[in-house]
């Protein structure tokens, strides 16, 4: 008699892990796929809007950045201003205190302003400049060398490239035609190099006038929010109106280490008010004041 066997058949989980396995490489896939279309979207989209708009002043006027936050001198943060030339706001940047405090260090020093003679290196009377200016030494006292080290810190420049501190004051037709801060002679850039940025400070706020403006900067310069607010020679190019605390911050020097014309610029005359402002000049090397 033949006995039969009886097999049983085992059910293999294989083939549904496959397919579980499959389902997931291509939901991966089509994930991957979207992402990669998305991305290039917003790529053409941003170089589409870039193409048609350079420099556009409306999309970079108001991008901001809260840096520190202090009850005695309110919210400081930057803003920026313009990519060419480079130019930058930090608003507070200076409390009351030590605007007055610069201000009433500067007073007994005050002079009528000059310029600086490319053919000597020394200063000279101009009638481009009609303020009334005084230098405060390099770390006069604890205030000023708070504020050169705050400098610094911004800037990553060190404190020993910048040359001391200036304080002008401006009164009601006084002004400061357009001009580089950097030098054209080898006279001046022999202690510490050409200077490579600016640090401007205003010490009051002006009623009226007083702007301080890139008469060659790039963009639509009408679109910053304060267009209606300036004086006809600040509207003859892109203008910062001056406000206590605020600091300019600008780049006489490009990223490739080239000298930008873009920098070029000016004092508006003061219509109503007076202007106190202090600058912080720095060089591309130590500055042996």
């Amino acid at each position: 008699m033949i006995k039969t066997r009886n097999y049983r058949i085992r059910k293999s989980s294989r083939p549904s892990w496959t397919l579980t396995l499959t389902l997931l490489l291509t939901c991966c896939f089509l994930i991957l796929i979207l992402l990669t279309l998305r991305i290039l979207s917003l790529t053409h989209s941003n170089s589409s809007n870039a193409l048609s708009k350079p420099n556009d002043l409306t999309s970079i006027a108001r991008n901001t950045h809260v840096t520190q936050e202090d009850d005695s001198q309110g919210e400081s943060w930057v803003e920026i201003i313009s990519w060419e030339p480079r130019a930058f706001i930090y608003h507070n940047f200076l409390t009351k205190e030590e605007c007055e405090h610069l201000i009433n260090i500067a007073k007994p020093n005050m002079r009528k302003s000059a310029v600086v003679d490319s053919e000597t290196g020394k200063s000279m009377d101009s009638r481009v400049r009609t303020s009334s200016g005084a230098f405060l030494a390099r770390g006069r006292d604890q205030v000023v060398r708070d504020i050169e080290k705050r400098i610094s810190d911004l800037t990553f420049i060190p404190v020993e490239h910048g040359e001391g501190l200036q304080v002008l004051h401006y009164e009601v037709g006084q002004k400061y035609e357009s001009h580089f801060d950097y030098f054209m002679d080898n006279i001046n850039t022999k202690n510490g190099g050409q200077r490579i940025a600016t640090m401007l400070m205003y010490l009051s706020d002006v009623e009226e006038g007083g702007e301080t403006v890139f008469p060659d900067a790039k963009g639509n310069v009408s679109s910053v929010p304060w267009w209606n607010e300036l004086s006809e020679c600040g509207k003859k190019g892109l203008s910062i109106k001056p406000k206590m605390g605020d600091a300019l911050l600008f780049w006489s020097m490009k990223p490739d280490a080239t000298l930008d014309p873009l920098s070029l610029h000016g004092g508006c005359p003061v219509i109503k008010g007076n202007k106190w402002s202090s600058t912080k000049w720095m060089r591309l090397k130590e500055y042996k004041a």
